[in-house]
């Protein structure tokens, strides 16, 4: 039986109006969605703050329970989300298993938050007992994107009720679907209590109105950096929490004795995977002078060697952009990249949403496509004579997000990390990679640091309460 029934997937009537969800690969209307409008998420709000206090006095087992259901749901309905995956958002069938993958492990992980120790006893200078508990800070509001719209859901959504909080999502219309409404249908039927979780499609007003919502004391954002400034402004002034992971120009440094071999492979995948549309994206490749010519010329090879085409009828390597409006920005920007003087080492073409892989050569600190996030399957190449100069370049520009090192000398590597400042770095590797185990998040206009993975999860979605407790009332001079 289907997990999915559209007659069934939206209990709630909503009144931002209707929306068609499209496969970017072939323009075919696969869904028709209803949107939210801001009383929506006023009462859905209002009601997951009814509905959380009882799912808080729920036994850890039992909270871990649902979790651990919803982990194997998505594994026994995986040809169905994979589908969903692979036509909603323009993924290879890999890209959706690996999604799939995650977001089975984000439940289980969460699952053996349930039990985590809650607190600590305290010493005291008067006669009582003095302890610290976590406690679930109530309603988590979570807005995900288009891009990896199964992981970045769930990564905010499993932890926050496996620690007892109720949840509204608010996913990017473009991936209602495996991004909210299938996320709905796995909790539903791995016996989440109603009201603990609610799925409201929307656009930047439902957002604006999740962020403002007296009800929703955390918010969780994933999306673009000027998105995140939003809302971190907003929620500033309403003295809420908010967790931003945001956007990177993340760097991948080849030093002299990489194995170059290896090195075109793994530099291919770090800016080419899911056409460039992932917030760690390579997009800057820092390449020793002594490699530079060779690793151009390779890595265009390679570029000009991959199938792009409609992932769920084809295969092939690269599947469609999103939509016309990010191919017009990607296109842009290596069009302005060219008449500043960068080379076109392969691609810079396209064909309806199909952008071929592309890599610039000759790029510097004015190429449009090098100082800025494309979003796109775009490679600027540009080369250093020396550590020194590896480290400046890879640090200078606002993100701070990850890094990727190619280096037989692991040590040295290492080192050289050391001297620039990420959230997240990876030596011998790309900087495309997630864990549900380990933390994961980016520093300066990357986003407010490591929210999620792990001890993370707790500080995001807890309050830390103190509590003392005496066998008599304490007296006092007066």
């Amino acid at each position: 039986m289907p997990l999915l029934d559209p007659k069934t997937w939206q209990s709630r009537t909503l009144a931002g109006g209707e929306y068609a969800v499209i496969e970017p690969a072939t323009g075919e209307t696969l869904a028709t969605v209803t949107l939210a409008a801001a009383e929506d998420v006023a009462t859905a709000a209002r009601d997951a703050r009814t509905a959380q206090a009882q799912w808080a006095k729920a036994p850890h087992f039992v909270r871990a329970a649902v979790l651990r259901k919803a982990g194997d749901l998505f594994a026994a309905h995986a040809d169905e989300l994979r589908e969903w995956l692979v036509r909603e958002s323009g993924s290879i069938p890999g890209k959706a298993d690996f999604e799939l993958h995650v977001a089975a492990q984000e439940c289980y992980e969460a699952a053996a938050l349930a039990s985590r120790p809650s607190g600590q006893i305290l010493p005291s200078e008067a006669p009582r007992l003095s302890y610290t508990r976590r406690v679930p800070v109530g309603v988590v509001g979570v807005i995900s994107p288009f891009n990896a719209p199964l992981i970045l859901s769930i990564r905010s959504v499993a932890p926050a009720l496996a620690l007892g909080n109720a949840v509204v999502l608010k996913p990017d219309p473009r991936t209602a679907v495996c991004g909210g409404l299938a996320l709905a249908a796995v909790f539903a039927e791995a016996g989440l209590p109603e009201g603990l979780l609610h799925v409201l499609p929307g656009g930047p007003q439902a957002g604006q109105a999740l962020v403002a919502d007296p009800n929703v004391p955390v918010i969780s954002f994933t999306g673009s950096t000027a998105a995140g400034r939003a809302v971190g402004e907003a929620a500033g002034r309403l003295l809420k929490r908010a967790h931003l992971e945001l956007g990177g120009n993340s760097a991948l440094i080849v030093l002299e004795d990489a194995d170059i071999d290896a090195v075109i492979s793994t530099a291919a995948w770090g800016s080419f995977f899911h056409q460039g549309q992932i917030c760690m994206t390579t997009g800057r490749h820092l390449v020793h002078a002594s490699l530079y010519e060779e690793y151009v010329e390779r890595l265009a090879a390679k570029a000009d060697s991959l199938a792009v085409g409609d992932p769920h009828r084809e295969q092939v390597h690269l599947g469609p952009i999103i939509d016309s409006a990010q191919l017009a920005k990607i296109q842009g920007l290596v069009e302005s990249s060219t008449a500043r003087g960068a080379k076109l080492a392969a691609g810079g073409t396209h064909e309806g949403l199909f952008y071929r892989p592309t890599v610039l050569a000759g790029v510097g600190d004015a190429t449009p496509a090098y100082a800025e996030e494309v979003f796109g399957p775009v490679a600027p190449v540009r080369s250093f004579a020396d550590a020194d100069e590896a480290a400046a370049l890879a640090a200078a520009g606002p993100y701070g997000l990850a890094l990727g090192i190619v280096t037989r000398d692991t040590a040295r590597g290492l080192e050289l990390a050391e001297r620039i400042p990420t959230g997240i770095a990876h030596i011998n590797d790309q900087t495309v990679n997630d864990e549900a185990v380990a933390p994961f998040g980016g520093i300066a206009a990357s986003g407010t640091g490591a929210r999620f993975g792990g001890e993370a999860n707790l500080e995001a979605f807890t309050d830390v309460r103190w509590t003392t407790v005496r066998g008599d009332v304490a007296p006092y001079p007066f």
